[in-house]
């Protein structure tokens, strides 16, 4: 007699982008072995997946650090598929030349108040008006002049001069100048009530699919291209490797330091409530 393996559903939630897509491209592709685990993606905006952390909608989703200061109670850490930025993160940008001692006088476009965008600029300067847009409508609304500034996440970070915008700051560098740390932008956490088991056999499919990417990198950006907003194949190469690299693959020390001196600098000043329970599963 043959015994029936019965399947469990995962629910991976994720943003429609093409670093996301390169990371999942083995998972979502059917290339790899997940055992008696079948994985369903969802596609949604980082902004929309933050808020659907707090009610703990998916088994895995990609969160802002930020947002994971308020939903370690229900998620842990995944020990990869973080975007961490070294000596680079998001951009705030201008239509005219500006300093960073006119911040406080400017309306910025932000992707979203629970981004860890928003949490690194309210680190560098907690006084400034701000105004939430979509992420790929903010470089439109600094150009239209319906704001004065914007704070760019994804693939506008490497384009902004090609449409006439000026560089305020990166605060990849300066928390990087500050800290010699990276600057941890998001990552992907599991749910905690799936149990120790679940989440083990999870993180190694997880991570086999960020491995398949990297050894096979040129099928895996061809996938992405299709989540390549405005990017021509060398542009979303460029992007890829700068959020899909040996950090996603293992925070090491330094990565997970960052984090949780990121939260930790958040809390100290007042920015987010209470001190989270920063966990990474073994």
């Amino acid at each position: 007699m043959s015994t029936l393996i019965e399947t469990r559903t995962i629910t991976v939630a994720h943003s429609p982008d093409s670093d996301d897509a390169f990371m999942f491209y083995g998972l979502a592709t059917d290339k790899l072995d997940t055992g008696d685990l079948k994985f369903t993606h969802v596609l949604k905006d980082i902004q929309t997946l933050n808020e659907e952390a707090f009610r703990g909608t998916y088994d895995v989703t990609a969160v802002s650090f930020h947002a994971y200061a308020y939903i370690s109670d229900k998620y842990v850490l995944l020990p990869h598929g973080a975007s961490i930025g070294d000596n680079y993160g998001p951009i705030l940008v201008s239509a005219r030349p500006a300093k960073t001692q006119d911040i406080s006088k400017l309306k910025i476009a932000v992707p979203g108040t629970l981004t860890s965008a928003f949490l690194a600029l309210k680190l560098f300067n907690p006084d400034f008006q701000y105004e939430v847009v979509p992420f790929d409508k903010i470089i439109d609304a600094v150009k239209t002049g319906d704001c004065d500034a914007g704070l760019l996440i994804h693939e506008g970070q490497l384009f902004y001069e090609s449409v006439g915008l000026h560089k305020i700051l990166d605060l990849g560098e300066w928390w990087h100048e500050r800290t010699g740390l990276p600057l941890p932008m998001g990552g992907n956490a599991i749910r905690r009530e799936l149990g120790p088991a679940i989440i083990h056999q999870v993180s190694d499919c997880l991570r086999e699919s960020i491995s398949y990417s990297l050894a096979n990198r040129e099928d895996a950006l061809q996938y992405a291209m299709q989540f390549a907003r405005d990017m021509d194949t060398s542009l979303a190469d460029r992007f890829v490797a700068m959020w899909v690299n040996n950090l996603t693959l293992d925070y090491t020390e330094r990565g997970r330091e960052g984090v949780r001196r990121f939260l930790t600098e958040g809390f100290e000043r007042g920015i987010i409530p209470s001190l989270p329970n920063i966990e990474f599963a073994s």
